[in-house]
């Protein structure tokens, strides 16, 4: 017997890893581990799980905590004794790291603490072969559509060359038909 060995990725390999076995199926363990799902505070360091954005408005701060603001070159005002923030902004970018004023302010945010997952899937080893989480959320109209879309590509791609094949037979049919007929009203 030859064992096959597959180099896992980096990412997941990272930290604390967990494995997985079931012979159940892969979208319903993955729904059933997405419901143990926590609020936790963000931490100086850590990776965003979600965008943050703070909407323009009052945002409910004394006016002595508007240094936060300024560090992180968001434009405010001083309205009826709170901090009022003048357009929208995006305070942390999913995937990006939280420095130590956003960790600050955030607290003090009605998004201050945000919802992620105890466990992550990174990869799903299925058949010998690994498998991105964003698969398993494919629906079957998903995939017709993309089918759909390569076999309209490839019938595109055929047709501009003039090679027949099954997918361009139809077409070629109905042009020929549509030559013939220009043809036969210019004799008249």
């Amino acid at each position: 017997m030859i064992l096959k060995w597959t180099v896992f990725d980096v990412k997941c390999s990272d930290g604390n890893v967990g494995l997985i076995f079931t012979k159940g199926d892969l979208k319903e363990v993955c729904e059933e581990i997405a419901k143990y799902k926590v609020g936790a505070p963000a931490r100086v360091g850590q990776v965003a799980p979600v965008d943050v954005v703070v909407p323009l408005g009052n945002i409910g701060l004394d006016p002595s905590q508007t240094s936060f603001f300024q560090v992180l070159n968001t434009p405010t005002k001083i309205n009826k004794g709170t901090v009022e923030i003048i357009t929208h902004v995006e305070l942390i970018k999913k995937g990006d790291k939280v420095g130590s004023s956003e960790a600050a302010l955030l607290p003090n945010l009605a998004s201050g603490h945000w919802v992620h997952p105890r466990l992550l899937f990174c990869q799903t080893w299925h058949r010998a072969i690994l498998i991105r989480p964003e698969v398993l959320d494919l629906t079957e109209d998903a995939l017709i559509e993309k089918f759909a879309l390569g076999v309209s590509m490839v019938t595109s791609l055929v047709l501009a060359i003039h090679y027949p094949t099954i997918a361009t037979a139809p077409h070629m049919l109905i042009n020929g038909y549509k030559n013939l007929l220009v043809v036969a009203i210019e004799t008249e």
